[in-house]
C-alpha cells in the first residue's frame, strides 16, 4: 500500500512510450479535473541521451574534476558505463503528466564531496545530479554555490595582545565608527530626539508631492515616516554631531526643509510591487532571475531589500494565509495501483508457444544484447525491427529505468568509448548498431533524411579485422552484389570473437604495384583526351524557325549530331561548310591547347525542324543506335521521292492596288 502511494515531492517514474526509458520527474502539485481524473505537476530530469554530444562532454570534464578533488575510488570500464545511467541533470522545466502513468518511484539526490560514486551503483533506484540544464539556452551551470574560502572572504585574525601593550593599529582606516554606547546622552534624551526625527520625516512627507499620493492619509505618512530608515538617520545625526541635541536638532530641519529619508518600500511603485510578487511566485527566491526577467531597471540590492521589507507587511502575511488554504484544499497523495498490462514489445509471453506474439519474425539462437544470455522466462524486442535484436527480462528492466545497457557494445562501442571523447562516446548500443556497416541502414536513412545533418561512418580495427576473420560469413562480394539482403550482423559478431584468439599472427602478403611518374600520367591523360572542334565565327543561327529570312536547302539529320552524307547528297554540320580552322576526328592530335574564356567560340543552338523529324522515321533502330554510339561516323539514308504537287497559280496575299467589282 505504502509502495503505490505518491505524495508530493516524491521522485517517480513516468512512461509516456513502451520502447523507451521511463522519465524521471518530481511531483510538485496533484490536481484533480473536471472530469475526475488526478494530473501531476511535474519538475523535469534529463539524462545524458537527451541532451547533445557537446553538454556530454561538458558534464564528463566536470565528472573527472568531481573525481579529481573528493579523491573518488578507481572504478571499471563497466562501473563508469553504468555510472553515467545514474547521473541526471536537473531543469527549471515544468510540465503536467496523467498520475496513471506513474510506474515507480526512484531516489533522487544532490551529489555532495562526501558521496562515494561506487555507492550509488549498489542501490536500486538511485540517481544523482550535479549540474543544472536549461532546455531552452541548451546550457549546463551548476546548481550548488561556490564554497569561498580564502584571505578574499575570512579575515584573518591576528594574535591576542599581552596585558598592558597598547594596540598601534589605525583604528580609522579598519572601520568606521557609527554609534557610541558611551555617549553623555541619557536614553530618555535619546528616546525624545528619536520622536521629534519620525515627525520631522511625516511633515516632510506631507510637503513631498509624489508621497501625497502614495499616502494620503496621515496615520499612512506617520507609519512610514517610523520606520527604520527614519531611525537610522536620526541616530546617524547625533553622531556626526558628538552627541549635541541642539545641533542634531538643526541639522534634521537644514536652510532648505526637512530631511525626507525614504527606504525601498516607497520607493517602488504598486506596479512594480505586483511585478515582484510575479516573479516570487514562479522563480522562489532566485534574485538574479527576478531582476532579469521582470525588474531589469531595478539593482540587485534593491530587489533583495525589498523583499525582506515586504515580508515584514500585511500582503506577505495575506498570501502565506491564501497559499496554505490552497495547500490544504490540494491533493496531498494518491494511490496510483501497479501497472499489470502486458507490454507491446514482448516477444514471447511465459507458458506460450513459439510464434505467439510477435515471435515469429526473430531468428532462433538470438542471445540478449546486453548479457548476451541464451536463457530468459521472457524476452523484448529492442532497437530497429529489422535488426531483430532482443533483451532479456532483467536488462529490459534495467532499460527501462536507467536508459541504457548493463555492457558497452562488443564490437563498435567498447572500441570508441575509449577512444573518442566525442559524441559518440556516450551512444547506446542501439544508436552504435545503427551506424554498423554489416547491417542495414533502411531505419537510419529515414531518420536522418529528416534532420538533414552530415554524417560520416567510420570502421574501427576491430571491426576491419571481422571482416577479415568472418569473410566466410560475411561474403562481401556475394553483399556487395546484393546490397538491399540483409546480414545477420549477431552471428558475424559471435563468430569474429571465437575466432580472434585463434587467428595467425603472421602479417599478410600485399603486392606492391609500382607507380608510373607523374610525366608519364600526364603525357598518357593528353593523348587519350578528346579533342573539341572549333566552329568558324558566321551568322548566328535562328533559334526559332519563323525567323529564317530564307529557306533551308540541306537540313541536319539528327540535330545534335553532324554527320557527311546522306542520300549521296554532301551534308555539311550545321548547314555550314567546314572552314580552315576546324578538324575533323580523323586528323591526328599533335597537341592541345587550351582555349581562354574570350577566345572560346560562340554558343551553337541546334533545332530539329519539321523535316528533320521526318528525316528521323526513315532510319531503322540499329541505325539510329548506331549513330548514336557513334556520331562521328556517316550515315546514309535513302530520302523518299518528294510527292508530286498539283500546279496552282499562287495569288497574291496582298496588294497595292484598288479592288473593283464589276456589276
Amino acid at each position: 500500500m505504502a509502495a503505490n502511494m505518491y505524495r508530493v515531492g516524491d521522485y517517480v517514474y513516468f512512461e509516456n512510450s513502451s520502447s523507451n526509458p521511463y522519465l524521471i520527474r518530481r511531483i510538485e502539485e496533484l490536481n484533480k479535473t473536471a472530469n475526475g481524473n488526478v494530473e501531476a505537476k511535474v519538475v523535469c530530469l534529463f539524462r545524458r541521451r537527451d541532451i547533445s554530444g557537446n553538454l556530454n562532454t561538458l558534464a564528463d570534464s566536470n565528472a573527472r574534476e568531481f573525481e579529481e578533488e573528493s579523491k573518488q575510488p578507481s572504478l571499471s570500464e563497466q562501473q563508469k558505463h553504468q555510472l553515467k545511467h545514474r547521473e541526471l541533470f536537473l531543469s527549471r522545466q515544468f510540465e503536467s503528466l496523467p498520475a496513471t502513468h506513474i510506474r515507480g518511484k526512484c531516489n533522487v539526490t544532490l551529489l555532495n564531496e562526501t558521496d562515494v560514486l561506487a555507492g550509488y551503483l549498489e542501490k536500486e533506484d538511485c540517481f544523482f545530479y550535479s549540474l543544472v540544464f536549461d532546455p531552452v539556452q541548451k546550457t549546463l551551470l551548476a546548481d550548488q554555490g561556490e564554497i569561498r574560502v580564502g584571505s578574499k572572504y575570512q579575515a584573518e585574525i591576528p594574535d591576542k595582545l599581552a596585558e598592558g601593550e597598547l594596540d598601534t593599529r589605525v583604528q580609522e582606516k579598519m572601520e568606521t565608527k557609527v554609534w557610541d554606547p558611551n555617549n553623555q546622552l541619557k536614553d530618555a534624551q535619546i528616546d525624545q530626539f528619536l520622536v521629534v526625527a519620525r515627525a520631522v520625516g511625516t511633515f516632510a512627507r506631507a510637503l513631498d508631492c509624489s508621497s501625497s499620493i502614495r499616502q494620503p492619509s496621515l496615520h499612512m505618512s506617520a507609519a512610514a515616516a517610523s520606520r527604520d530608515i527614519t531611525l537610522f538617520h536620526a541616530m546617524d545625526t547625533l553622531q556626526k554631531n558628538n552627541y549635541d541635541l541642539a545641533k542634531a536638532m538643526s541639522t534634521l530641519v537644514p536652510q532648505g526643509g526637512p530631511v525626507l529619508c525614504r527606504d525601498e518600500m516607497e520607493e517602488w511603485s504598486a506596479s512594480e510591487a505586483m511585478l515582484f510578487e510575479e516573479a516570487l511566485e514562479k522563480y522562489g527566491k532566485d534574485f538574479n532571475d527576478i531582476r532579469q526577467d521582470f525588474l531589469p531597471w531595478k539593482s540587485l540590492a534593491s530587489v533583495v531589500q525589498f523583499y525582506y521589507m515586504w515580508k515584514t507587511t500585511d500582503r506577505y502575511i495575506q498570501q502565506k494565509r491564501l497559499k496554505a488554504a490552497e495547500a490544504d484544499s490540494k491533493l496531498k497523495q494518491v494511490y496510483i495501483p501497479t501497472y499489470t498490462k502486458p507490454n507491446p514489445n514482448q516477444i514471447m509471453m511465459p507458458g506460450s508457444k513459439p510464434g505467439l506474439n510477435g515471435a515469429a519474425g526473430f531468428q532462433k539462437g538470438l542471445s540478449c544484447e546486453s548479457c548476451h544470455t541464451a536463457q530468459s522466462p521472457q524476452w523484448y524486442a529492442w532497437g530497429p525491427p529489422n535488426m531483430q535484436c532482443r533483451l532479456c527480462a532483467s536488462c529490459w528492466i534495467y532499460w527501462k529505468k536507467y536508459g541504457g545497457l548493463k555492457t558497452p557494445t562488443q564490437l563498435e562501442g567498447a572500441a570508441r568509448a575509449g577512444s573518442e571523447p566525442g559524441p559518440r562516446a556516450h551512444m547506446t548500443r542501439q544508436e552504435v548498431q545503427g551506424m554498423s556497416p554489416f547491417t542495414r541502414n533502411e531505419g537510419r536513412a529515414k531518420l536522418l533524411a529528416k534532420n538533414r545533418q552530415t554524417f560520416i561512418l567510420q570502421t574501427t580495427k576491430l571491426t576491419r579485422v571481422a571482416r577479415r576473420v568472418c569473410e566466410d560469413i560475411l561474403q562481401p562480394r556475394r553483399a556487395a552484389r546484393r546490397p538491399y539482403a540483409s546480414i545477420n550482423a549477431n552471428a558475424v559478431k559471435a563468430e569474429c570473437m571465437i575466432r580472434l584468439p585463434k587467428a595467425t599472427k603472421s602479417p599478410l602478403k600485399s603486392k606492391v604495384i609500382p607507380r608510373q611518374s607523374l610525366a608519364t600520367i600526364v603525357k598518357d591523360l593528353a593523348i587519350s583526351a578528346p579533342l573539341k572542334l572549333k566552329a568558324s565565327r558566321g551568322p548566328p543561327t535562328p533559334i526559332n524557325r519563323n525567323q529564317a529570312s530564307q529557306p533551308r536547302v540541306a537540313q541536319s539529320l539528327l540535330g545534335k549530331r553532324g554527320f557527311d552524307v546522306a542520300a549521296g547528297v554532301p551534308y555539311p554540320a550545321n548547314g555550314r561548310p567546314y572552314t580552315s580552322g576546324m578538324r575533323t576526328t580523323s586528323q591526328s592530335v599533335i597537341k592541345r591547347q587550351k582555349v581562354s574564356q574570350g577566345e572560346a567560340p560562340n554558343p551553337v543552338v541546334f533545332v530539329a525542324t519539321k523535316d528533320t523529324r521526318a528525316l528521323r522515321k526513315h532510319l531503322t533502330q540499329s541505325e539510329m543506335r548506331r549513330a548514336a554510339r557513334k556520331p562521328h561516323l556517316m550515315v546514309r539514308i535513302k530520302l523518299p521521292p518528294p510527292p508530286r504537287s498539283l500546279a496552282m497559280p499562287l495569288l497574291p496575299s496582298s496588294t497595292s492596288e484598288p479592288i473593283v467589282l464589276e456589276d
